[in-house]
């Protein structure tokens, strides 16, 4: 498989594992609260395709991304294409330029809410500017979606979370920029931190749930769950959900075990345990990849469309 077939995913708990892809050609909306995972899922299938020999830029409306974290994360900087606009018409314009050019396999923006219009900034503090940052996605994604398409560009945009007002029903929750990015997103993925790892009462990182919530290429609502770890997404913590999934890997009571094999006590031994056996690691990926390829996996489906 090469760049220009389909840029691998994540599905991102699968890290590599399960036969998902990031569409090409679409528009994919990546929304959660605050450190919920959302730009470090962003960097780490910009990683990703950069091993695929692509070629990603990344749009940094909120001017806050931290090289070190990056790196980490598998992303060659020497390659990234950077760009941190002062408006969020100048960010549109450079993601044009840009996927007008045929040359961007990804175009990151991160994010929605910090495309602040040029009107906004040029004005004063407390100015009233109602539908102001609607007007300028909706304007935008209509010149876009098109050369999105011909280009076969992804162009992947995260997203906050804004609370309704006066909503005594249903989801208060909604996100920034109106409705035009909801109706031209292929898909949207929505990102919550679930659970704080910790190790002798010591915080090690975070766990993570993303639930798709509107999908035209395949079937909606399905989820996944991934760990967050100092070094980035944890490889080894998705071979033990995907391979006690798929049954490749059993528990017996606290015990976690490989075939015959014993591989520790809990989930955060086997994490560390196959962490330091990568030959072990890889061979329960092979597993892994037998197992869905003659479809022992049951699909993770929840709940109704999301109404944000």
């Amino acid at each position: 498989m090469t760049v220009n077939q389909k840029l691998q995913a994540i599905r991102v708990a699968m890290d590599q594992i399960e036969k998902q892809y990031v569409p090409r050609g679409r528009i994919i909306e990546i929304f959660g609260p605050e450190a919920s995972g959302k730009t470090t899922v962003t960097l780490s299938i910009i990683a990703e395709t950069q091993k695929l020999g692509g070629v990603a830029a990344f749009i940094d409306a909120e001017h806050a991304l931290d090289p070190i974290w990056a790196e980490k994360l598998g992303v060659k900087l020497d390659d990234l294409l950077v760009s941190q606009p002062d408006t969020g018409e100048q960010a549109l314009e450079i993601a044009e330029t840009l996927i007008r050019s045929g040359g961007i396999d990804l175009v990151v923006i991160d994010s929605v809410a910090a495309l602040v219009p040029r009107a906004e900034i040029e004005g004063e503090m407390g100015d009233s500017m109602m539908g102001v940052q609607a007007r300028l996605m909706s304007q935008a994604l209509r010149k876009l979606t098109g050369v999105i398409s011909k280009s076969k560009t992804v162009a992947m945009f995260t997203n906050q979370l804004r609370q309704k007002i006066g909503v005594m029903f249903g989801n208060p929750e909604t996100t920034p920029g109106g409705l035009a990015l909801k109706f031209y997103a292929t898909m949207r993925m929505d990102i919550r931190k679930i659970e704080t790892l910790k190790a002798q009462d010591k915080a090690i990182g975070s766990r993570h749930r993303v639930r798709i919530v509107k999908n035209k290429v395949a079937a909606p609502f399905r989820i996944a769950e991934f760990d967050i770890l100092e070094n980035g997404i944890s490889k080894e913590g998705a071979i033990i959900d995907i391979g006690l999934e798929f049954s490749v890997l059993n528990k017996a009571g606290a015990f976690i075990k490989y075939q015959d094999k014993v591989l520790g006590q809990g989930r955060e031994a086997v994490r560390i345990y196959l962490s330091e056996n990568p030959k072990l690691a890889k061979e329960i990926m092979e597993g892994i990849w037998k197992a869905y390829k003659t479809g022992q996996q049951k699909d993770k489906i929840v709940g109704k469309e999301d109404t944000n």
